[in-house]
């Protein structure tokens, strides 16, 4: 699709040039029938293959200059404030909020499910100093179940029991499925009317969906992905790293 849309840039330029040799006070499209015009660019194509090239390259390359000027505006943003990734996110850990670790996931992640259990027992030891918040990032081009689990979690969200509804997807990945939701939702007690309006709502796909922009403006591309005070990495991290991170930044280095 990206290609698609460098190619047809490349090919607005064509069209541009073809324009541009047009005599004064007349244009192409006055000059030449649509056929005859057609006929002309598809010519200047065969005969100038390196301008298709030129342009798609010069595309990439702006847009890639432009995506990484708002990345690191965001980012730069981020480190001067980590409470701004809070929103109306669920959250755990520290109160104090000085140490934000912002996790980006999809349910149905195989990667993900190794990356949680790294990240429930760094937290268990360090509950006290660090913030954490998810963030819904379901990949749901390869993951069937990957954006009605994130649906389901935020309507757990909406009853108080995110984090258990969160750790019970995750430690029971293989389940994920229509039925295991409900059964789920109702082994959390949860109001099961309630529960089902809400992960059908607009509401629920609109909070997804705000988190994958996030996402995606700071440079996600797929998960487990995270930014902990403006620091951004990737993968299934290791705990020791995780530790040496906190501590440099606890240590104001």
């Amino acid at each position: 699709m990206r290609f698609q849309t460098y190619l047809l840039s490349a090919l607005f330029a064509l069209l541009l040039i073809v324009s541009s040799c047009a005599s004064s006070g007349q244009s192409a499209s006055a000059q030449l029938s649509d056929t005859q015009f057609e006929t002309k660019v598809l010519e200047i194509i065969r005969k100038n293959p390196q301008v298709i090239l030129d342009s798609v390259q010069s595309y990439q390359k702006s847009q890639a200059q432009k995506e990484e000027e708002a990345r690191d505006k965001i980012l730069s943003q981020v480190r001067q404030e980590p409470r701004l990734l809070l929103r109306n996110s669920p959250i755990t850990g520290s109160s104090s909020q000085k140490i934000i670790f912002a996790e980006f996931s999809d349910f149905e992640c195989p990667y993900c499910a190794k990356a949680h259990a790294v990240v429930k027992e760094f937290m268990a030891s360090n509950q006290n100093d660090v913030t954490l918040v998810y963030k819904h990032f379901p990949l749901k081009d390869i993951h069937a179940q990957a954006e009605p689990a994130a649906l389901a979690s935020w309507a757990a969200l909406q009853q108080n029991r995110f984090w258990e509804y969160h750790d019970a997807l995750f430690e029971q990945q293989k389940k994920l499925g229509e039925d295991f939701y409900v059964e789920l939702a109702k082994s959390l007690n949860l109001d099961l009317a309630k529960f089902n309006r809400d992960r059908q709502s607009a509401e629920a796909k609109t909070a997804i969906q705000k988190d994958v922009e996030l996402g995606k403006s700071i440079g996600v591309r797929g998960t487990p992905s995270y930014l902990v005070n403006g620091v951004f990495f990737s993968g299934v991290p290791d705990i020791k790293d995780l530790q040496g991170l906190i501590n440099q930044i606890k240590s104001g280095k």
